[in-house]
């Protein structure tokens, strides 16, 4: 059924004149007219019968208007919901445990008037996650191209936050009791981190990390959540892994898991913000403000080739 002949009924019943309806549509009144025979030839009923003063509903067209106006209201809805500029702010975080998610969280327990969608786009390529700003489907993304040249011109990267990593590890640990580790005491130490797909930011992100500081970090097997992640750190004498401080992971309070910051330096995993170049969604320039008032990693910081450590900078 075409929505459009649908409104053009509703209006023509509520203002009774074919071309106060045209008015207000911005078409012509025959334009008008063609939409209600077309939905009156669907319907294989009269919806309208012209008076003097206008046109005037059947008994069908009053049968027919109050479901109408519901479909009106529905479709009006529908596109208000996945329009940029009107719909909510939808933003691709990597999962619902990471700082991303975690900071957007807190932006919004300060403004809970923003209206907020937050949403996991399944891929790894951030090229894809790019394409999907670029065809509407989010309104920015988190993650980072690392080749400035891959960057669509159509769209701009900033640099959002620093999320430094902590060690988490068991009890049972060798380092479960340090307050504080420094890059170089991991060395030796196995550091799993699973399922890290090829040619992703964070596969680059761990092959610089390693050469950097001689580390061993094991990305054997696949990723099968945080859960069995956790599981095995609190069973393991060996076993630990790197997290971003402000990740939310939680746990059994018997597994006893400890998470021991990384210092002089800090190591620190540069998050971004990929969204378009020219007219983004007006929501997100409070939102790339608030990064700056986030703290930083205190004293010297470790980040990979790709990232600088200037601020990030509001969208425009």
């Amino acid at each position: 059924m075409d929505t459009e002949a649908v409104r053009s009924f509703v209006l023509a019943a509520t203002l009774g004149q074919l071309q106060h309806a045209a008015d207000e549509l911005g078409v012509t009144q025959q334009a008008v007219s063609k939409r209600i025979a077309g939905l009156e030839r669907e319907l294989g009923v009269r919806l309208f019968t012209r008076i003097s003063r206008g046109v005037e509903l059947t008994l069908d067209g009053q049968a027919f208007l109050a479901h109408a106006r519901d479909v009106v209201t529905h479709v009006d809805r529908a596109v208000t919901a996945v329009r940029p500029g009107s719909r909510a702010l939808r933003i691709d975080v990597l999962g619902l445990r990471s700082a991303q998610a975690v900071i957007l969280h807190d932006y919004w327990r300060a403004h809970p008037e923003t209206d907020l969608d937050v949403v996991t786009i399944r891929v790894d390529d951030p090229r894809q996650a790019a394409a999907a700003v670029r065809a509407g489907d989010v309104d920015a993304t988190f993650r980072t191209i690392t080749d400035p040249a891959a960057l669509p011109d159509d769209l701009q990267m900033v640099r959002a936050f620093d999320s430094p990593l902590e060690l988490l590890a068991g009890p049972h640990h060798p380092l479960a009791a340090a307050r504080t580790l420094t890059p170089a005491q991991l060395r030796g130490h196995r550091i799993w981190v699973p399922g890290i797909a090829p040619r992703t930011e964070w596969g680059e992100f761990y092959d610089q990390l390693t050469t950097a500081f001689d580390l061993r970090v094991d990305t054997a097997g696949p990723n099968f959540g945080a859960e069995v992640l956790l599981d095995a750190l609190a069973e393991s004498t060996d076993l630990a892994t790197l997290v971003g401080s402000r990740d939310r992971y939680v746990w059994p309070a018997g597994y006893d898991l400890r998470r021991i910051p990384l210092t002089n330096p800090a190591i620190a995993y540069p998050i971004s913000l990929i969204m378009p170049r020219t007219r983004p969604h007006p929501g997100l320039r409070p939102i790339v403000s608030h990064f700056r008032n986030l703290t930083p990693p205190p004293g010297k910081t470790w980040r990979p080739s790709w990232a600088t450590p200037s601020d990030a900078t509001a969208a425009s």
